[in-house]
């Protein structure tokens, strides 16, 4: 790309339950002449946001279409069901399907769960959005099942959640036009990744140092050998030295003087 192609900053999408702060914060660091500009979308709208042109990539949710955007899965959320704080569930660790059976179960129109059929009693409509489910669960008409993000972006004192554990989960991944994978979005990646500043990957790291050749240890003159030959007339031995076998030298001189003298 040309100086004059490079958008003036980096447009991310992310849908609601996504908390990128991390992600900014390090890009800010790390690039600190490329501004990052946010765009809230709702999860049916991130795709076609991306598809458009309008974002350079975006967290979304699962699934997308592959022949057109490239993803990479980030992590999967735990589904819980939320419940008023005094409703019977909240007595429990945790929910199955079947203990949903005899409730009414709010399925809003913005659902982000794949399901084949919603758990318990169907209401009397559908909400529009996740939002307004929360304020009808508060209101003690039916209960709403939802990723813990949500839950946790709609809390309200009264209500509480707990986990389901045999229903359908939301992935969050990262994804960008397959076409469009520019310089920015390679280093958008390295900092969802967690790729460090000297990583050798991306256009803006800085390349690995290369290792200092470590200095070969040479031996002395001769191999060495001449620690090992004692000096000329006889043992070489350390100054102040009691060792054994100094003293079996030593034992060896008074041996030869113990001979008897010569007749002259």
């Amino acid at each position: 790309m040309t100086g004059s192609e490079v958008p003036p900053s980096f447009r991310l999408a992310y849908v609601p339950g996504v908390t990128p702060a991390k992600w900014v914060r390090v890009w800010q660091e790390r690039f600190p002449d490329v501004p990052l500009a946010l765009h809230s979308v709702t999860a049916a709208e991130a795709p076609d946001v991306l598809r458009a042109g309008d974002a350079d990539a975006g967290f979304v949710r699962l699934p997308v279409d592959r022949t057109v955007l490239s993803a990479i899965p980030l992590y999967t959320e735990t589904t819980v069901v939320v419940v008023p704080k005094d409703h019977v569930i909240a007595a429990v660790d945790e929910v199955s399907v079947e203990d949903l059976a005899d409730e009414v179960v709010f399925h809003p129109l913005d659902d982000v769960l794949d399901w084949e059929r919603p758990p318990g009693e169907p209401a009397f409509e559908r909400p529009a959005t996740t939002a307004d489910a929360v304020e009808l669960v508060a209101a003690n008409v039916g209960l709403l099942v939802v990723p813990q993000s949500l839950a946790r972006l709609h809390h309200r004192k009264d209500l509480t959640y707990r986990p389901l554990v045999d229903g359908p989960q939301s992935s969050v991944a990262l994804s960008w036009p397959e076409d469009a994978t520019t310089d920015q979005v390679e280093d958008f990646i390295g900092v969802v990744r967690g790729r460090t500043v000297n990583s050798t990957r991306g256009r803006t790291t800085s390349q690995a140092p290369a290792a200092k050749e470590q200095p070969k240890r040479g031996r002395p003159e001769g191999g060495g050998s001449a620690r090992r030959q004692p000096a000329a007339g006889g043992r070489s031995g350390r100054g102040g030295s009691g060792g054994a076998k100094g003293t079996k030298g030593t034992k060896g001189a008074k041996g030869t003087r113990r001979g008897k003298p010569r007749n002259r």
